[in-house]
Formats: C-alpha cells, sequence, structure tokens
C-alpha cells in the first residue's frame, strides 16, 4: 500500500522552523546535528522541513545537543511536536479552508493577539447574528448549511478568551465607521453586536479601543492586520487579507514594522474608558439602521 504523503500543518511548520533557527544558532550543520542524534541527515532535514514527525520525547535530546535547556522553550517544543498530527476540532465542520484553518491553529496557540479592525468586528468579539451575516455577505459561493457550520466555528473560537488555562489576551481597535454598519430591516443585530463589545470589554484580558472617525492619520490606512504572540521563544505572526488570499508575515524586522505600527493605531485611537462610551452612545441613538 502506499505511503500517504505527509500533509504539514501549521504547527508542525513552526515546530520545523524554530528546530532550524536553534540549530543554526548553535552552529551546527544539518550533518553534525543529524550525527550527534545517530540519524540520517535527511531524517532531520524532513523534520525541519515539515514532511516528518519527531517525537515528543526525542525533542529534548536534540535541544541539548543545540545546547537549548531552558524548560520552558523544551516544554513549548514538545507541546508543538504532541499537537503537531492532530486533527483541529475545526476540521471536524468539513468547511474551513486551509488558509484559515492555519490561522485558528495558530490562534489557538496564541497568548496574545492585537488586531486593527477597520471594516468588521473582529470574529472573536461577534454575536452569532452578525457572524451569519458577514459570512454570508462573504462567502457568496457557500450553500447556506455550509454558512451556518462557519458561523458555528466562529462562534467556537471565542472559548479560547475563557479558556480555563491560559486564556488569550486580545487588544482589538476597531474603526467607528464598523459601528455605523447597517442591516437594512434588522436593526437588532447591530444593537446586539454592539451590546457584545461592552460585555467583552468586562472579560479579563480584553482591550477594546475605537479608532473615532476625527482621528489623525495612522498606519492602520494600510488596512487590516492581526499580530499573533505566543509564549516561549515562538516568533510573533502578522496575519492580514487582500485579493489574493491570506498572508503571513513572520521575522523580526518585518514583525517589529507591525509591532510599531499597532502601537502608533493605539495612541491614535480613543482611549478605552472613551471607546466604551462611544460604543454606549452608539446605542443610545436609537435602533441603527
Amino acid at each position: 500500500m502506499p505511503t500517504v504523503p505527509l500533509v504539514p500543518t501549521v504547527r508542525r511548520r513552526r515546530l520545523g522552523g524554530m528546530l532550524r533557527h536553534l540549530r543554526n544558532d548553535a552552529g551546527l550543520s544539518l550533518e553534525a546535528a543529524a550525527a550527534a542524534m545517530g540519524w540520517d541527515s535527511s531524517k532531520l532535514s524532513r523534520i525541519e522541513n515539515a514532511k516528518a514527525h519527531i517525537r515528543p520525547p526525542v525533542v529534548a535530546p536534540l535541544l541539548k545537543e543545540y545546547g537549548v535547556t531552558d524548560p520552558e522553550v523544551v516544554t513549548a517544543l514538545e507541546g508543538l511536536a504532541k499537537d503537531a498530527s492532530k486533527t483541529g476540532w475545526w476540521q471536524t465542520y468539513g468547511v474551513v479552508a486551509p488558509a484559515y484553518s492555519d490561522y485558528i491553529s495558530l490562534e489557538s496557540d496564541a497568548e496574545s493577539i492585537q488586531i486593527y479592525a477597520p471594516l468588521l468586528i473582529p470574529g472573536l468579539l461577534q454575536t452569532a447574528a452578525y457572524a451569519r451575516e458577514t459570512i454570508a455577505a462573504n462567502a457568496i459561493t457557500r450553500t447556506p448549511e455550509e454558512v451556518t457550520a462557519l458561523t458555528e466555528v466562529r462562534l467556537a473560537r471565542q472559548a479560547i478568551l475563557s479558556r480555563p488555562k491560559r486564556p488569550l489576551k486580545l487588544w482589538a481597535v476597531i474603526d467607528e465607521a464598523v459601528l455605523h454598519r447597517r442591516f437594512s430591516d434588522r436593526p437588532h443585530i447591530m444593537r446586539d453586536q454592539l451590546q457584545r463589545l461592552l460585555d467583552a470589554s468586562e472579560v479579563p484580558g480584553v482591550t477594546i479601543q475605537v479608532m473615532p472617525l476625527d482621528a489623525t492619520p495612522h498606519p492602520g490606512g494600510a488596512g487590516a492586520f492581526d499580530l499573533v504572540s505566543f509564549p516561549a521563544l515562538m516568533p510573533t505572526v502578522v496575519q492580514f487579507e487582500n485579493l489574493t488570499g491570506t498572508s503571513y508575515v513572520e521575522g523580526t524586522d518585518a514583525v517589529k514594522l507591525y509591532d510599531d505600527a499597532f502601537g502608533q493605531i493605539v495612541a491614535a485611537a480613543l482611549p478605552v474608558s472613551d471607546s466604551l462610551a462611544r460604543i454606549a452612545n452608539r446605542m443610545k441613538e436609537g435602533n441603527p439602521t
């Protein structure tokens, strides 16, 4: 029976990339590192390129060859190795595209996410009705059943904000124009969504700011992006979408650019207390229509 090719998951790619980075930092060639473990160099190459598994018990000995013994680092990489081949809960829905699956996987492993949202309420803060309407508007090739499934996936993602261990820290800056979106003859959708933002702001670790319509120019004019950070030494990832699909940015210089940009966006936005007041006032204006 032919061997089924291993499909690289985002966790396996990140694990392989980190192992390559640590090997290079240790000044070891692929051949030397493999020899130290009693492996053929092709085995280590496949692991680093996410084309082969590495068992969790083997991670610590390999890292020791690289001079890495920090328990936090070892535990983090062992965790990636343990979870690299697991099927994510979202994959059971059968409607999640590969790029979206990658993002949910990153989100699940994240320690914190910083979001600039100029067009829509971030998915982690959406109500069911808002999620369904916005998904249906964008997923124009999907069936009603698929829209329902995607809505369920989006809502299920929100559990990370209150998970018992290491709840996600979320900082979202939302453009004020988003608060004025219309849902034709169903004003309750936006009213409930605004209330959801106020309720979410009370969740520990959740910070919400509003970018006012009269804000000074800021880097957010370039478009939406998510800055996804992880525990230990895992590199931060920036995610953004454009007409060609979802893109990811990694690397110290590139990530710092977005990190600095988010800092400027935060500075240009209303303070948290004023932001929540702006959301509450929007609700008091009557049924958004």
